[in-house]
């Protein structure tokens, strides 16, 4: 199995160790589906412009379907002297239907069909990563949907602010998911190439047709420019980076299922089937799944990095060093995927404590804009009205109070303006039915979004 493609031109025989270095087959031989089936098309193509006669062609696909077959029964045997899966697949080619399989090869180079293969690949995990973050955005609406009557304080630099609906929490990554899931579906648009018939820069002298290869691989658009189509690796770097901003968002939101599930907030119980225990402490509950999430961030980010070093300098076409692309987006493809469906399972099992999150809203002077906005209501200047709420607050705080547990005749002393109606304008079901504005937290508004959300996901 160590015959070279190119011995004719060498007088040596590859180093063996060069061989270790240089062999990629541990890393692409998962792309041995793709690599067939981007070769029977390939096939076709030699066989409908008559570069190949029909009967070879069909020896040839059958041929393929058996090297299909050997991989996937776990009969077929790796070798580094063949390096990749192309070669790896020929050579087993050329021993089951012997010396048509050398036509193979005709009006291609393993540039344009490594090409080929990771744009397949990368195809089929977009579609399911597409597929996948829909299912993670129902499951976020349905907890939603669930817990509309759920109120929380809503957090600026990690300290209490306004009260907000959980629901409307829950909806803003609702909206964050949505948009990686539409710029997984925009990357497809540019992954969605044909590359093949490139060969190995210049394109080649046989009359093929890459728009019928292209048609019987399901591609919409195929590369212009051959020497663009096999330096080309921009579509794997969008991935990636669409991988990387839908990471983040998981990391964001691990921190604060982390957060909210500790004894400190109490707002949440994440269930026992996605959490651990200690080895040493038997009280511990430790929120695994997610800190592991958060962790695996990281690991996309530096895919993501690799790849643009990866790229950053490579002259014009292909250059070796562009073995060094699968990897990186490999882990982040199966990386990312087992981050959808750990969470995709894990929301549905949430314990939401709705009491423990209303008292922590009722605390800490949330309520403190909503006595500026009525002063400011009352015609007081904004400025003005903020300053003065200021003032309530500190005054408040010296009384170990909240401000909407202080008298009339002390909040008086902060402005004529107020009134006894002031106590129902800050109550917290007055301060989120109040913010109606177009995406705010009001009930009637929190439901228009999440109807809207099941609108749009019933169409995808």
């Amino acid at each position: 199995m160590s015959e070279k493609p190119w011995d004719g031109r060498f007088a040596e025989k590859t180093d063996k160790l060069v061989e270790a270095f240089t062999s990629s087959i541990q890393v692409d031989k998962q792309l041995y589906a793709y690599d067939i089936e981007g070769s029977i098309a390939h096939c076709r193509m030699l066989a409908k412009t008559g570069i190949i006669s029909g009967q070879e062609a069909d020896t040839l696909i059958q041929g393929l379907d058996a090297v299909k077959a050997e991989i996937e029964a776990g009969k077929f045997r790796y070798d580094d002297s063949l390096e990749d899966i192309h070669m790896h697949i020929e050579s087993r080619l050329g021993e089951i239907v012997g010396n048509v399989a050398k036509k193979l090869h005709t009006a291609r180079s393993r540039n344009d069909q490594v090409a080929l293969d990771i744009r397949l690949y990368l195809r089929a995990e977009t579609r399911a990563i597409i597929k996948s973050l829909s299912d993670l955005r129902k499951a976020i609406v349905n907890l939603a949907e669930n817990h509309t009557d759920v109120v929380l304080p809503g957090y600026t630099h990690l300290q209490r602010a306004q009260p907000v609906l959980l629901a409307h929490h829950l909806m803003a990554y609702y909206e964050m998911f949505s948009r990686d899931q539409a710029r997984f579906e925009d990357c497809l648009k540019r992954i969605n190439v044909m590359p093949l018939g490139s060969a190995a820069l210049a394109g080649t002298t046989y009359p093929i047709d890459r728009h019928y290869t292209a048609q019987l691989l399901d591609f919409p658009n195929v590369s212009a420019n051959s020497m663009d189509s096999v330096a080309d690796r921009d579509f794997a770097i969008e991935f990636l980076s669409a991988a990387s901003l839908c990471m983040v968002h998981f990391s964001r939101l691990s921190d604060e299922m982390i957060l909210w599930s500790s004894s400190e907030f109490a707002f949440i119980e994440i269930s026992d089937a996605f959490t651990t225990g200690s080895s040493i402490m038997p009280q511990k509950k430790n929120p695994d799944v997610c800190e592991l999430v958060r962790g695996k961030t990281g690991r996309v980010f530096g895919s993501l990095i690799a790849l643009l070093t990866l790229m950053k300098s490579l002259p014009m076409t292909y250059n070796r060093d562009m073995q060094e692309d699968k990897e990186p987006v490999f882990d982040a493809v199966n990386t990312l995927k087992s981050c959808i469906a750990v969470y995709t399972e894990m929301l549905p099992n949430i314990a939401i404590r709705k009491e423990t999150m209303r008292q922590a809203a009722e605390k800490g002077f949330l309520n403190a804009t909503d006595l500026a906005d009525y002063l400011a209501s009352k015609g007081m200047p904004f400025r003005e009205a903020h300053g003065c709420s200021g003032r309530a607050v500190a005054f408040a705080l010296s009384q170990n109070k909240e401000i909407h547990d202080l008298e009339l005749w002390e909040l008086k002393k902060f402005s004529d303006m107020i009134e006894a109606d002031i106590f129902d304008f800050l109550t917290t079901e007055q301060m989120i039915s109040r913010r109606t504005s177009f995406g705010g937290t009001a009930l009637e508004n929190v439901k228009q979004a999440i109807e809207q959300a099941r609108k749009e996901l019933k169409t995808q």
